[in-house]
């Protein structure tokens, strides 16, 4: 049980630390105020907060337990306190900052005070100046007071200072800010302060302020009127504290310095507070960027941080840094944040490394408890444990300076000694553990380190594989604490073996082990000796001594030990002796081992006690080595190594009587006396570096250490004792495998067991002894020749060494040859030299050896083994070479030509053969004349008769030589010449046939001298080939074209040597040839050429003479579509491009990449699968491609059918190639859409109840299939539908429905023939790409023929009649009207889905330039009203070069940016709607002599208005009076946002109690219509407030989508027609603002100058896209607009004052212009002249030069900001004197007018009932939608976006709505959503999306207004509440955002959900905006005008609103009547009651 604390211990404290982090510091951070001072209270602990306008009282976790309200109060620089608000009327709330411990400065400098505590007058006052560094660093920052031994004795004031910039003109210094400033920490011991203040006190109170030499070193401070003086000295005794008679205030002249105890270079600190820990001194140092540094000011410290942390970015550390009680923690405070910080975080370091390494003065390593911790958390209960200090350089973590053994084997059990310096001692009954690995052992502590015994080899850990070892963990433990680890390696002698099994022996002693060999049981071990025959001893093992036995060694055993010279050495060498030992035996001090109960230790005990007396070497025993470091190296060994004598060899199993002979240096061993050991710090093989001391007590004694101090060796006898031997014989042949132990020089040691090993055998020394490996048995090498022949019978011969240690030894000797995978073994005999020659002979009896491979020679492994088993040792690739004569030799000459060390010969006889001459039988005689040449082929049999052609001839003897046919070769009689490269002996050759001047044919002959020759079975012809055409006679030039050549004899020669070259560029040739064609694949060629084809066969070459092959351009894509395509494929892919036609064969590959595919997945019928053979970057691999070949229809267009895929994985990668002969096009380079696969469409049969029934169809009526994804891939004009063989036309196309319209007759069934029966019935089809749909037959009705009588049919109709018409009457009549309405609704919504479908098609197809361009756009005469069924017609185009524009406009912002108006022109035009200028820009129109009393006047007025309650009192007298109108409202509400714009605070308090007001007032009627409209003047203040704060939100995130909706519509209305006079438009959004007339135009682009003035130069000139339809005032609009790109409206020249020039040649100068002589008249009506009537062509030159005329502009027109004052504005009512009326496009009087609604009205065009409208108009304007609809979304998404910081103000105000809401009561959710719309987007976003022009430099026009109009409309649809209920009579503008509407409402609903959840906005906030935007936007916006206009109301309603006044209490108290009535006299010098 005593172990049980530190184990529970040891678990709380791993239960504890699971926490890796410490958590975050807890923090208290209030809203809306600044921290300033921090107090605790010392008993409680209680934290006092001050900050601005409050006091918290927190605990001390920070958690707020009581608030106190400081402020605001009311204050003012005019008003004297106390501040009442009725004598003050300007005063305002002001903040209320804490200034309770603020220190103040005085006279800029450092110094410290003291007083005597009871002393109330501050009579001992005195001040001493501080001085750091010297006064370089003069401005205290903050100081603090502690104990601190380190730094000096006693109480230390530490103060921080800074380096002071220079001061300014009445302000303090401040520090130094930058580089240039630093920081510094001084040290002022109280005990100097106190001295010198004696000093001070006492020189001014006895020597008049004077030293002894005559210096001033005090003086009396802030002139006082007192002076030092000279008293009796004893009245420093009487008066200490003095008294009023002593000289007060005191200070010193002299400053105390002090040295920085740390200096900071570019470090302002702010804060410091110093503790002590454990007599450490630490700071806690804050700095002005919010960083807390914790520094040591101890010993070995060097200044800087030994840690940092961050508590506030940027904001400065306040001083009040202060402690928690238990100085754990540290209250550290920032601006807007209060902190605790923990001290230290020791617990985050889990291991003593890292605890270390982290050098916190606080942290240590508490070693027995395993954890990071500070000092006096070091304990078990017992008393504080060892514990290493962190910050201690010198200390390190416990580790294992050395161990030893560093290996063991895994079959034997040893004691592993470790050497761990400083381990700390335990209490009783407690002990340490050895861990190896997962095995588990008791530790022994001994005088310096720990025994620790190793796992049984039944528990060794087991081997990796192919390894001869594994390395453990050896960790020495405390329970569960690791104390030191070190790795220990366990080997296994026999795993070595198998890593070289052809030389296990040298493997085995090579080893780094030191195992040893036993040669006769082929075994590798690592003890010491063999169970019989000899052994190979591992270099590793401590070799004997040669030396000879001692001449007067004793005969008796066991003798007297003689004296013995023996060497130390450098490792352990422990004596095998039993023990009789008990415990008395153990020295003091030192404690038993533990070992483990379950195996009891089995080795000897130590030796007696007795064995020690009277031993010199444990009397004196030699002095120590010096301590040595870890990882020093003690003095090396010597370097002549172990030496021995005989006798060493005698102790080798004493008897346990002989224990007490042993010398009682082994008995009783020293502290000094154990083995060497390896440092861990040290590789293997080096040499040991320790000296590991014997292990007091153990049960296993060892040698003394040697070496004495200086070097010197003891003498023998001192060395034994004069006793037994030290050494015994398996000692010294241990291995213990200790590699890393041993060094010296190696001494294998061959022992045999057969001999007795006695120290008096006289033959012992004579053994044979070898050096290394070389001892191991081994086979060296083959004597003689490795060559064999196959079939013959040979001995083989091998060298070896050491052979004869196999004699005597069981088993025979055989070799073994490894032949084609299986062993050959015969006898082997074995002969050795005599010694000391180790040679042996080894004789492989003889075997006739043979080998199935077809190659001459074969090489075969091998051994010698013995026993049967047992392989011996033998070098690496020993082998025979086996030949076989008869490979590679087929015929003589061949045979003759063998290599000649093979001895190959030519049998002759049955079968001649060639075989080596030992096998060639007597019966063969050996040839030696080779027979004739002997031709087998000829290829070519043909070749030009040019000649040049290479002709192969194989055959058999054909020479042995090329000598031998050189000149004898003749083809077709005609020379040959032989090519000596390509010769091969005896079977071909290679010749170059000669030219042959004509066709020809004959023999091949051969002729070798002296032999005959050889004829050729086949003839061999010469031929003349001939070249006619070549088809097709162009291609692109990036290759790829298949050419096909006709001609003659086209295959002459060989294949490979024909060539076909197009100019330079190789043909290469296709697999298939003919003798009259020859087909090619063309290779690129850079440019377009024409170039001549030629044919060359061989070095002969043909030419093609009457044509030639063009390389054309290539081809190129330049769109493709649709983008989408269902898995089954087969949807047509239009593909357009230029220069198509040249294309070959297109083909589309679809790439998709299968992360994971689905097994068993079948790869469709109609495709070729082709693996991935490589990837594109960013794609993943093990893609499949699918393909389908394309057809090519013209030179702009290629159709491709999309390829079936099986199906997709998850998260696909798909892409699209169309594959142009040698062309690849990627289709995401051609389509700015990614191509999809999407899932197959599902149809369900006409009769889904019954499938097999036919489907009963009436005529006229429209089939109706559902279905799933139908419109997911496919348009209704893709899908074929038939039924039999007639089509049914598809009008509609939905996604779960198809409509279509079948013939109007039964069609046949398809594939209909006369013979089959007459009545069956058609099949109701439907393709869709690849898929085929079967959906059931179809019947019509009354086509079946009728069975009954005419007049039968006659009866049963009418009385059928009669019954169903009384049913049908009541049925229809009570149906009709209930479900017409929906019938219609579903009947529109489908056609406007298939209508927006459509033009979205068509849209897209015209951004890929799929739609057809035509000169001149022409729309659809008369068309008919949508009916269901109806198909839109194709009189619409989309905008094509939109994207084209949108990208020049992007550019073009870039580098003009966006024209926004500055905010004063902003205001003005938001502010005053509707006004030509501002009202403000006008003078007061006062006289000059009254102007200063009016301006005073007006001035007064400011500050009445300043006045909260005369402000609510005029505005609500305003709003009573019946003739204020809502104009008036408005406009007074503009100009009290003018007046108040600078104090926009104050005027956001006006805007909440009116709108509290309000609120109160809706409350009592109606709420949902609280600020719906414009009526009271707090509707227009909060519109006017709304703009002023969202102005910056405006221009930075609302400004971009909006500006480019603008010219999106710009664009879109600019590019069709436009009437003039009607203003209305081809392209539009509002039906009302339709051109649906039919009008001829096309587009022109003219070349426009502008003539900068009369007689001056011209710029450049630019292009200008206008219509010929176009009047010359509307080109003259487009001409500004490109000439004046990005310069402002204001600076661009009236359109009225500059013609347009036609310039024609040099003379040509014709001025257009609307109206003049050439205008057409008819009538009544002159139309105004348009380019086409003028006749301008496409590319005319245009200037726009000054009018000769003046115009006279129109005063009378109401101005609108930004609209146009010339053409643009329609002239529908203009009408000449003469009553001759303008028209433009289309007369009005044929075009019925709509009346107009109000310019700007939402609801104008909802008051009319929507009329039908022709599709083609629908089409238009879905079209036009279409096209803005990504602007549309962009600019909703940015008003209506969260994902950005929503704009203060407006969660400020919705705040304020639910703030209301709450206060009146109104939980109706709905409510407040109407108000926050009605607020927000109704008062503002509506504002300004239908007038841009308020927000940019821009022009409008009505056209324009009218598309905006819808736009902000549809906005407005999406904020309100109310379900719209479409239906056939619905507004247009309402049917075309039907489907947009919803989501835009979720957006809306979102944007007002997550404005809830945001954090609320506290008025300091919104305040702290607001006064931002007064000082930033508060310019010239005409406040005196302003107010000069809103006294104009007060003088209209002056008696009504005096009255208001008197009649209200405070008013009169506050004289705002009276001040009223003094403006009134001054500003219109109003007689009044003054």
């Amino acid at each position: 049980m005593p172990a049980l604390g530190p184990a529970l211990l040891q678990a709380l404290w791993a239960g504890w630390v699971l926490t890796l982090q410490p958590p975050p510091p807890t923090a208290f951070t209030p809203n809306g105020t600044h921290l300033q001072h921090l107090a605790r209270d010392p008993t409680s602990g209680t934290l006092y907060l001050g900050a601005t306008n409050f006091l918290f009282q927190l605990s001390p976790q920070l958690q707020l337990e009581a608030t106190v309200s400081t402020g605001p109060v009311l204050d003012s620089r005019d008003c004297l306190p106390p501040v009442m608000p009725d004598e003050c009327p300007q005063a305002q709330p002001t903040n209320n900052p804490n200034q309770l411990l603020l220190a103040q400065s005085r006279a800029f400098r450092a110094y410290v005070s003291r007083v005597c505590l009871r002393d109330q007058h501050y009579y001992s006052y005195v001040e001493l100046p501080l001085a750091c560094q010297g006064g370089r660093y003069g401005l205290i920052q903050a100081a603090a007071v502690a104990m601190s031994a380190e730094v000096a004795r006693g109480e230390v004031l530490f103060a921080a200072f800074s380096s002071a910039a220079p001061p300014t003109v009445g302000r303090p210094p401040s520090a130094a800010a930058g580089a240039s400033g630093a920081s510094a920490l001084c040290a002022f011991p109280l005990d100097e302060v106190d001295r010198l203040a004696n000093r001070t006190r006492d020189a001014c109170y006895t020597r008049e302020g004077r030293a002894e030499d005559g210096a001033e070193v005090a003086y009396i401070e802030y002139d006082v009127n007192s002076d030092c003086a000279q008293l009796p000295v004893d009245t420093l005794d009487a008066y200490p504290c003095g008294s009023d008679h002593t000289p007060s205030p005191m200070a010193s002249r002299v400053p105390l310095e002090a040295t920085p105890v740390l200096e900071w270079p570019g470090v302002q600190l702010t804060a410091v507070a110093i503790t002590v820990e454990d007599g450490h001194t630490i700071a806690f140092l804050g700095d002005s960027q919010g960083q807390l540094h914790k520094v040591y000011l101890g010993p070995g410290s060097d200044g800087h941080p030994y840690s940092t942390r961050i508590i506030q970015q940027g904001s400065a550390v306040s001083r009040d840094l202060i402690f928690d009680g238990a100085f754990e923690h540290l209250y550290v405070m920032t601006q807007s944040t209060l902190l605790k910080v923990p001290v230290a975080s020791c617990a985050q370091h889990l291991d003593c490394a890292s605890c270390l390494a982290h050098r916190d003065p606080y942290c240590g390593w508490c070693v027995l408890l395993g954890r990071c911790s500070r000092r006096s958390e070091c304990s078990r209960g017992r008393g504080l444990e060892r514990w290493l200090w962190s910050f201690q350089p010198e200390v390190g973590c416990l580790r294992v300076a050395a161990l030893s053994p560093a290996n063991i084997s895994r079959e034997e059990r040893r004691e592993v000694f470790l050497s761990v310096p400083d381990l700390p001692p335990l209490w009783p009954g407690e002990s340490y553990s050895c861990h190896f690995g997962e095995y588990q052992s008791p530790a022994l502590l001994t005088s310096s380190g720990v025994m620790c015994p190793s796992p049984d080899p039944s528990e060794a850990p087991e081997l990796p594989r192919e390894a001869d070892h594994v390395s453990v963990s050896l960790e020495l433990r405390f329970g569960t604490v690791v104390i030191a680890e070190a790795s220990l390696s366990f080997y296994d002698c026999m795993a070595v073996t198998l890593l070289r099994p052809s030389a296990q022996c040298q493997a085995c002693v090579r080893s780094r082990w030191g195992c040893n060999w036993c040669v006769w049981q082929h075994l590798c071990t690592h003890k010491a000796s063999c169970d019989a025959g000899p052994m190979v001893v591992s270099r590793q093992s401590p070799p004997l001594s040669r030396a000879p036995p001692a001449r007067d060694a004793p005969t008796s055993f066991p003798p007297t030990a003689p004296r013995a010279t023996v060497t130390p050495v450098p490792y352990a060498l422990p004596v095998d002796t039993p023990s009789t030992a008990t415990a008395l035996d153990v020295p003091p001090g030192a404690r038993p081992s533990l070992l483990s109960p379950r195996e009891p230790w089995a080795g000897p005990g130590p030796t007696p006690a007795s064995a020690s007396t009277g031993s010199p070497l444990h009397e004196s025993p030699p002095p120590p080595s010096p301590r040595q470091r870890p990882g020093t190296a003690l003095p090396a060994p010597t370097a002549f190594g172990p030496i021995a004598t005989a006798e060493d060899l005698l102790a080798s199993h004493p008897s346990p009587s002989d224990a007490a002979a042993l010398p009682p240096a082994l008995a009783e061993p020293s502290p000094e006396a154990l083995p060497s050991a390896v440092p861990l710090d040290q590789p293997p093989g080096t040499a040991p570096a320790t000296t590991f001391p014997g292990a007091a007590g153990s049960t296993k004694p060892a040698l003394d250490w040697l070496m004495r101090e200086g070097g010197e060796l003891p003498e023998a006898d001192e060395w034994t004792g004069g006793d037994t031997p030290a050494f015994s014989t398996s000692t010294l042949l241990s291995g213990d495998g200790d590699s890393a132990e041993h060094e010296g020089p190696p001494a294998p040691l061959i022992l045999l067991s057969s001999l007795d090993y006695q120290y008096d055998t006289p033959g012992l020394w004579e053994l044979e002894t070898t050096l290394g490996p070389g001892s191991c048995p081994c086979v060296e090498s083959v004597q003689g020749s490795s060559l064999m022949p196959v079939h013959v019978q040979r001995e083989v011969r091998l060298l070896g060494r050491n052979l004869h240690l196999f004699q005597d030894s069981p088993g025979d000797h055989e070799c073994v040859m490894e032949l084609e995978g299986h062993e050959v073994v015969v006898e082997a005999r074995v002969e050795c030299e005599l010694p000391p020659d180790t040679r042996c002979h080894v004789t492989c009896q003889q075997h006739q050896l043979s080998y199935e491979a077809l190659q001459p020679e074969l090489r075969v492994g091998l051994f010698l083994r013995r026993a049967g088993h047992l392989r011996v040792d033998s070098v690496d690739g020993l082998h025979v070479v086996l030949y076989d004569c008869s490979v590679g030799h087929e015929d003589c000459s061949r045979c003759q030509a063998a290599m000649p060390q093979y001895g190959c010969v030519w049998c002759r006889g049955e079968h001649p053969r060639c075989a080596a001459r030992e096998a060639c039988g007597e019966a063969e005689a050996v040839v030696t004349q080779c027979p004739a040449p002997l031709i087998h082929s000829v290829e070519p049999l043909t070749g030009p008769v040019d000649g040049g052609t290479r002709v192969t001839i194989r055959g058999s003897n054909l020479g042995q030589h090329v000598q031998d046919v050189q000149d004898t070769v003749r083809v077709a009689g005609v020379p040959c010449a032989v090519d000596a490269q390509e010769y091969e002996v005896s079977s071909s050759l290679v010749c170059i046939t000669g030219a042959s001047g004509e066709e020809v044919a004959g023999a091949v002959t051969v002729e070798v001298p002296g032999r005959g020759h050889g004829v050729s079975e086949h003839d061999f012809a010469y031929q003349d080939p001939k070249v006619h055409s070549v088809f097709p006679a162009r291609g692109p030039r990036a290759g790829g074209t298949s050419l096909t050549l006709h001609g003659s004899k086209l295959l002459t020669g060989r294949l490979e040597d024909i060539r076909v070259v197009v100019g330079d560029q190789p043909c290469h040739l296709l697999l298939e040839q003919q003798a009259e064609q020859l087909r090619c694949e063309t290779s690129p060629h850079p440019t377009p050429a024409t170039l001549p084809v030629a044919v060359w066969f061989g070095a002969a070459e043909r030419r093609l003479h009457h044509s030639q092959f063009e390389y054309t351009s290539d081809p190129n894509v330049t769109s493709a579509g649709p983008a989408k395509s269902f898995l089954s494929g087969g949807r047509e892919i239009w593909v357009r491009g230029q220069n198509l036609d040249v294309v070959q064969t297109p083909r589309i590959r679809v790439t998709v990449a299968m992360r994971a595919p689905e097994p068993g997945q079948g790869l469709g019928r109609r495709h070729r699968v082709v693996p991935e053979t490589a990837c594109s970057p960013g794609a993943s691999c093990g893609g499949l491609h699918f393909e389908e070949p394309c057809h090519v229809n013209s030179s702009q267009l290629i159709t491709c059918r999309t390829p079936a895929l099986p199906g997709l994985p998850e998260d696909p990668w798909v892409r699209v190639e169309f594959i142009l002969d040698n062309l690849v096009f990627d289709f995401a380079t051609l389509n700015p859409t990614p191509f999809s696969y999407e899932a197959d469409p599902t149809l369900q049969p006409l009769n889904p109840e019954d499938p097999t029934a036919p489907f009963r169809h009436k005529p006229g009526s429209v089939l109706s299939v559902e279905g799933e994804n139908l419109d997911l891939a496919m348009s209704k004009e893709e899908v074929v539908a038939m039924i039999g063989d007639g089509p049914c036309m598809v009008k509609t196309l939905t996604r779960h429905h198809l409509y279509c319209e079948p013939p109007v007759e039964q069609p046949l069934p398809w594939h209909h023939a006369l013979w089959e029966v007459p009545d069956a019935l058609p099949e109701f089809t439907v393709q869709m790409g690849n898929l085929r749909f079967s959906l059931g037959h179809v019947q019509y009705d009354g086509e079946s023929p009728v069975a009954f009588p005419m007049a039968a049919q006659v009866g049963l109709g009418v009385g059928t009649s009669l019954l169903a018409l009384g049913v049908i009457i009541i049925v229809l009549m009570y149906r009709r009207k209930s479900k017409q309405a929906l019938r219609d609704y579903k009947k529109v919504q489908i056609q406007l889905e298939n209508l927006e479908s459509s033009v979205r098609d068509r849209c897209k197809k015209e951004f890929t330039g799929e739609a057809a361009k035509t000169p001149r756009s022409r729309t659809l005469p008369k068309p008919a009203p949508i009916t269901l069924g109806s198909a839109p017609k194709p009189g619409f185009f989309c905008s094509t070069d939109l994207m084209t524009e949108m990208t020049d406009l992007t550019s073009d912002l870039l580098g003009s940016g966006i024209p926004f108006l500055d905010y004063k022109v902003y205001a003005e035009r938001v502010f005053f709607p509707g006004h030509q200028e501002s009202p403000l820009h006008r003078d007061l129109g006062v006289p000059e002599s009254r102007r200063p009393t009016v301006e005073q006047g007006l001035g007064q007025l400011s500050n009445l208005l300043n006045s909260k309650l005369f402000l609510i009192k005029f505005i609500h007298t305003l709003e009573s009076q019946r003739t204020f109108s809502a104009r008036d409202r408005a406009y007074v509400a503009s100009l009290l946002t003018v007046a108040l714009h600078g104090k926009l605070e104050y005027f956001t308090d006006i805007l909440r109690t009116l709108l509290s007001d309000l609120v109160a007032q809706y409350v009592a009627k109606n709420p949902k219509l609280m600020l719906r409209r414009t009526e009271t003047v707090v509707e227009k203040l909060l519109t006017n407030w709304m703009s002023i704060c969202l102005y910056t939100f405006v221009r930075d995130s609302v400004g971009e989508p909006l500006y480019m909706l603008f010219r999106g519509i710009k664009h879109q209305v600019d590019k069709g027609p436009v009437d003039s006079v009607t203003g209305k438009a081809k392209y539009t959004l509002n039906d009302n603002r339709l051109l649906r007339e039919d009008v001829e135009y096309r587009p022109l682009t003219l070349n426009a100058l502008l003539a900068v003035g009369p007689g001056a130069g011209e710029a450049q000139g630019m292009p200008v896209k206008v219509l010929d339809c176009d009047t010359i005032s509307q080109a003259k609009e487009k001409m500004l607009d490109q000439l004046y790109k990005g310069v402002p409206l204001a600076q661009r020249p009236d359109p009225r004052t500059l013609d347009v020039e036609w310039r024609s040649g040099v003379a040509g100068h014709l001025i257009l212009s609307d109206e003049d002589v050439t205008s057409e008249v008819q009538g009544l009506w002159r139309r105004l002249n348009t380019l086409q009537h003028y006749k301008v062509p496409d590319g005319a030159t245009v200037a726009l030069v000054p009018c000769l005329t003046k115009h006279v502009l129109r005063e009378s027109q109401d101005y609108v900001p930004g609209e146009s004052l010339g053409t643009g504005t329609p002239m529908l009512e203009d009408v000449d004197e003469g009553g001759i009326r303008p028209w433009h496009l289309v007369k009005p009087s044929e075009e019925p007018e709509p009346p107009r609604p109000r310019r700007g009205s939402l609801r104008g065009g909802e008051r009319e009932r929507a009329k039908a409208i022709p599709e083609i108009y629908l089409t238009r304007l879905l079209s036009m939608k279409g096209t803005l609809q990504k602007f549309v979304d962009d600019l909703f998404q940015v008003i209506l976006s969260t994902s950005r910081p929503v704009p203060l103000a407006v969660k400020y105000f919705f705040d304020l709505l639910d703030e209301q809401a709450q206060q009146h009561g109104i939980s109706d959710q709905d409510t407040v959503h109407i108000w926050k719309t009605n607020s927000l987007p109704l008062r503002f976003w509506i504002n300004i999306i239908k007038n841009p022009q308020f927000v940019f430099d821009v022009q409008t026009s009505d056209n324009m207004d009218a598309v905006f109009l819808v736009i902000a409309q549809t906005f407005m649809d999406a904020c309100t509440l109310a379900d719209h209920k479409l239906g056939r009579d619905s507004p247009i503008n309402k049917l075309l955002y039907a489907r947009d509407i919803p989501r835009y409402k979720r957006m809306v609903e979102r944007y007002y959900a997550d404005i809830r959840q945001t954090i609320p906005a506290s008025d300091q906030e919104m305040n702290s905006i607001l006064a931002e935007l007064s000082r930033n936007y508060s310019g010239d916006l005409g406040v005196r005008v302003a107010l000069h206009e809103l006294y104009k109301y007060i003088n209209k309603y002056y008696d009504q609103i005096i009255t208001a006044l008197e009649e209200d209490g405070t008013a009169q108290k506050m004289q705002l009547g009276y001040r009223l009535q003094q403006i009134a006299a001054a500003v219109e010098n109003k007689v009044t009651d003054l």
